[in-house]
């Protein structure tokens, strides 16, 4: 019982660093220096940071859930 609270915790904090690391690579990509105001690149830098924390986990909440929700299936029939 604990250990598969302790695999699903494992597999939900590997998940999430794995896609806010994709989303940290898409958002780098993207030329965001005409939308920066000089001698604010720095607090720019953080929105984006929190941006890409925020886009990633919750890619990666919906993909967990969705898992879940197919293993889930097997209790309709």
């Amino acid at each position: 019982m604990f250990s598969s609270i302790g695999l699903t915790a494992i597999v939900s904090m590997v998940s999430h660093l794995i896609f806010i690391y994709i989303t940290w690579r898409v958002m780098t990509t993207i030329n965001f220096d005409p939308l920066i105001r000089k001698g604010r690149e720095t607090e720019a830098r953080v929105l984006i940071v929190f941006i890409t924390i925020f886009i990633g986990t919750g890619v990666s909440r919906f993909f967990l859930e969705f898992i879940q929700w197919s293993q889930d299936l097997m209790y309709l029939f």
